[in-house]
């Protein structure tokens, strides 16, 4: 009886729900939850996407669930798709705020043939040949897979490739050496282009020197993609539960008690894909693991066809620089421009003019016509860097049943597709050769120094300026 009252109170709330204006200061590294029911950040794909699809709104009372994946972003959609699918199995996913509220409403839709932040070079370094072809065919796969889903909702994806342009010339060498084994070690057909031949076939970017194409490259409306993920999983048998935030967890015989504003969920099963927006006091298998980032991105109004010929913007291959602090740009369906770098050091700094005009100085560096048209959209979200750079879809302990995949560094959008999948199958208790790989096999790192992580990015992102525009 008492469960039926908290219940109907609970639908009462339901019906009567207004959600929260955006945070814009949220800071996982100093709020350890996040607060639930909140709109959306004003980015351009929100603006843009349409209508949200149907979810399964608050969870209104106690309930038991087999599955509970916590994050209703892009992995934590694709591993619901994944496992109503492929396993026919019907997850519960949590999720804070509204559906893809963080990461994957914010980023720059940029679908990379990659994972993490290291180079295939940087592989072969770290982990030699053999374990580098490897990885290299799981995320090949995976971007296939990406290719698959993208192909299949209306996400205005667009099968253009990747330029990664030079912004100073001491970056070609190093631009060569990466075309070079692409090519010549996994098999890929790259190539680099002079300044004068990327102007040609691509964008004159007045601040490129050259660029390293690669025909591996899928730019999406995320929020689009997000939404058909969102669908598809429904559709399967999957429950979307939104301003459903996980307030405290607590194991208990093997159970977990997942206590959110008004019910506990009692879980077998637990999948993390909570992405930059990861909270220290989640849980203690995650804590300290991640390095949150801010990244800041611009949308230009539509350009009219002559401030695109002025601009030379004539593609809409999507772009990354060769800054550490990269900048990340394209050309939008629509005739917009959007750009994206880095931002504030803090959640309570984000909204500092300073970050905006930084990187409205870094667009126009690129295309000085664009200087003076209006920017129709500003907003930042959370990149999830893990200490060494790659992501983790792993069981951290084998005697809990708690899963996470996270810490994709910014090449999330297309990898988190398989990193769902793969995801899935961990929790489903598959065993797979791919699983002896880096990125399944060990839990994320810890960092020694991690309660000081903000000081040292500090003195980092001094040293990367220096590094990147001076020396």
């Amino acid at each position: 009886m008492q469960n039926e009252s908290f219940s109907l109170h609970g639908h009462v709330l339901q019906q009567q729900q207004i959600l929260k204006d955006y945070n814009p200061n949220f800071d996982p590294l100093t709020d350890k939850i996040l607060t639930g029911n909140e709109n959306y950040a004003p980015t351009y794909w929100v603006a843009t996407a349409g209508t949200p699809p149907e979810d399964d709104g608050p969870i209104l009372t106690d309930t038991e669930a087999d599955i509970v994946i916590i994050g209703g972003g892009f992995t934590g959609l694709a591993t619901a798709l994944a496992l109503a699918e492929e396993h026919g199995a019907a997850p519960l996913v949590l999720e804070a705020n509204r559906s893809a509220w963080g990461c994957t409403s914010r980023n720059g839709g940029q679908g990379q043939n990659a994972s993490g932040r290291l180079y295939r070079s940087q592989w072969i370094q770290k982990w030699g040949l053999d374990t580098a072809k490897q990885l290299d065919a799981e995320i090949r796969d995976g971007f296939e897979y990406f290719k698959s889903l993208a192909s299949s909702i209306d996400c205005d994806a667009q099968d253009k490739g990747h330029l990664y342009t030079a912004h100073r010339r001491k970056k070609i060498p190093f631009l060569e050496n990466e075309a070079k084994v692409m090519k010549n070690v996994f098999g890929y057909n790259t190539r680099m282009l002079s300044q004068q031949a990327l102007q040609e076939e691509f964008v004159n970017d007045q601040e490129a020197v050259g660029a390293l194409f690669e025909p591996e490259g899928v730019g999406v409306h995320p929020l689009k993609l997000a939404f058909g993920y969102l669908k598809r999983a429904r559709a399967a048998g999957a429950k979307v539960h939104t301003s459903s935030p996980v307030l405290d967890w607590e194991t208990r015989n093997g159970v977990h008690y997942l206590r959110t504003p008004q019910g506990i969920i009692k879980a077998k099963r637990v999948a993390v894909a909570t992405g930059g927006y990861t909270p220290n006091g989640l849980h203690q298998s995650l804590t300290g693991k991640i390095m949150p980032i801010l990244s800041n991105s611009i949308v230009t109004r539509p350009l009219t066809a002559q401030e695109l010929k002025d601009a030379g913007l004539h593609s809409t291959t999507f772009i990354t620089d060769t800054r550490t602090l990269r900048h990340y740009y394209r050309l939008l369906p629509d005739g917009s421009v959007q750009c994206g770098s880095r931002s504030a050091l803090t959640g309570a700094d984000a909204h500092n003019p300073i970050h905006l005009e930084r990187l409205k100085e870094g667009l126009y560096r690129k295309f000085p016509s664009l200087r003076g048209i209006p920017i129709a959209y500003s907003w930042w979200g959370w990149v999830d860097v893990s200490h060494d750079m790659m992501p983790r879809i792993v069981q951290p302990n084998p005697d809990e049943t708690i899963y996470y995949a996270i810490g994709y560094g910014g090449n999330g959008v297309s990898f988190s597709a398989m990193a769902g999948k793969r995801l899935a199958e961990r929790v489903m208790g598959i065993q797979r050769k791919q699983f002896d790989l880096p990125i399944y096999r060990t839990a994320l790192p810890s960092h020694l120094f991690s309660p000081f992580r903000r000081m040292g990015q500090a003195l980092l992102y001094r040293w990367y300026y220096l590094q990147d525009e001076i020396l």
